[in-house]
């Protein structure tokens, strides 16, 4: 399985919309630091086409250690949980 970076996202975006591979990174960059500073502040993101980036926070809760079966206390901790758009559902 082949993985796309954000340089070969970059280049193809480069190429289709006439613009330099510079600026396209930029703006990139850009959309992912407003991305985490949103979902830091624990709001929901939605982007049409793509899906909903939202925080969800799970509880502290007990666990076991698998090499010796000893219980432990996991903390509360917060996630960020994507749910995809129906579009994006359907092209995959």
């Amino acid at each position: 399985m082949a993985v796309v970076t954000l340089k070969h996202i970059t280049a193809s975006l480069a190429e289709k919309r006439d613009m330099s591979k510079k600026q396209i990174q930029e703006l990139l960059e850009g959309f992912v630091e407003a991305l985490n500073r949103n979902l830091k502040k624990g709001e929901k993101i939605r982007i049409p086409g793509l899906g909903i980036f939202v925080v969800a926070k799970r509880a502290a809760r007990m666990g076991r250690n698998p090499a010796t079966g000893e219980p432990i206390k996991i903390k509360a901790s917060r996630k960020v949980r994507f749910r995809p758009a129906k579009e994006l559902k359907e092209a995959v």
